[in-house]
C-alpha cells in the first residue's frame, strides 16, 4: 500500500462529511482511508458508519489530544506515506491522490499547495518554501495537510509530540528536515483546502509559546539569539519598506557606513 489517509475528528459531524467525500472520491484507489474519532458525542460515529465500506479502519474512543489521536492513525497505518486531512479539511478535487502518487520518488516528504480559507471569505494559498534553509522553520513550517510523510521517519524520530497541543507536526518537521536533512520534494499542484477555523488557526498564543519552548530545546542560546536578531531586523526592514523616503535615507547611511569602516581597514 503506497498511502494511508488519515482522519482525525472529534464532534465535527459536518466537517467530517465533507472530508470523508473528498477522499471516498477520489480516482485513485491505491490508499487506505483511516479515520480516528475521539469519542464524539455530535452525531459523528454515525457518519462514519454510514461510510464505512470506504474505510479501512476507524475508531471512536476517547484520545489525549489531537496528536495523540495522529499517534492512533500513524499505528493502525499499512502505507508506505502518510497524509494528514483533519476534519473540515478536504481534498481539492478528485484527482489530486493520483497526481500527488505519479510524483513520490525517493524523497522523505512530497507536498503541494494547501489553500486557506477564512468564514469571511478571504482565501490564500500556501506554496513551497525553502527547506534547505533553518530560518523558515524558525517563522512558520511546512504545511502538514498537503504533505505525504514516508512512514518510517515516525520510527526515526518518534511520533508526534503528544505534550504539545497544536505544534507538534511543526516540530517534527524541524527534526526531520531543518535538523535530519531529509530530503523534500515540492510539486505545484494544490493538494488540500484548510479550514481556518481549528486550534491551530486560532490560538496564535499558544502557538508562539509552544514554538518557543521547542526552540530552546533544540538549539543553543548562541545559534537562537543569532535568528533572533536576524528576523528583528528582517521585521524592521519590512516596516522601513511602507516608508520609502525613510527607508532610502536608512539605506544611504549604511552604505555610507560601511564604507567608512572598509576605509579604516584599509589604512
Amino acid at each position: 500500500m503506497k498511502l494511508s489517509i488519515i482522519t482525525i475528528n472529534f464532534n465535527n459531524a459536518d466537517g467530517l462529511i465533507k472530508t470523508i467525500q473528498s477522499v471516498i472520491n477520489q480516482s485513485s484507489a491505491d490508499f487506505e482511508y483511516i479515520v480516528i474519532d475521539g469519542g464524539s458525542s455530535d452525531g459523528s460515529k454515525e457518519v462514519i458508519q454510514k461510510y464505512q465500506d470506504k474505510i479501512a479502519y476507524w475508531i471512536s474512543e476517547p484520545d489525549k489530544g489531537i496528536y495523540n489521536a495522529m499517534n492512533k492513525g500513524i499505528l493502525a497505518a499499512k502505507g508506505e506515506y502518510l497524509q494528514f486531512l483533519n476534519s473540515g479539511d478536504f481534498i481539492a478535487n478528485k484527482e489530486v491522490t493520483s497526481l500527488m502518487l505519479s510524483e513520490l520518488g525517493k524523497e522523505s516528504v512530497l507536498y503541494g499547495n494547501m489553500i486557506k480559507v477564512w468564514p469571511t471569505g478571504r482565501v490564500f494559498k500556501n506554496t513551497s518554501i525553502n527547506t534547505n534553509s533553518m530560518l523558515p522553520f524558525y517563522i512558520g513550517s511546512l504545511n502538514h495537510s498537503p504533505s505525504y510523510i514516508l512512514k518510517s521517519l515516525f520510527t526515526k524520530y518518534g511520533l508526534y509530540d503528544e505534550s504539545l497541543k497544536i505544534v507538534s507536526d511543526w516540530k517534527f518537521f524541524l527534526d526531520a528536515i531543518a535538523l535530519g536533512n531529509e530530503p523534500v520534494k515540492y510539486v505545484d499542484i494544490d493538494v488540500t483546502i484548510f479550514d481556518m477555523t481549528g486550534i491551530s488557526s486560532t490560538n496564535s498564543i499558544l502557538d508562539k509559546a509552544e514554538r518557543r519552548k521547542v526552540l530552546e530545546e533544540k538549539l543553543s542560546k548562541t545559534i537562537l539569539l543569532d535568528y533572533d536578531n536576524y528576523w528583528k531586523d528582517i521585521e524592521m526592514m519590512k516596516r522601513l519598506k511602507r516608508h520609502k523616503v525613510i527607508y532610502k535615507l536608512v539605506w544611504f547611511l549604511e552604505r555610507v557606513l560601511f564604507k567608512i569602516e572598509k576605509r579604516k581597514k584599509s589604512l
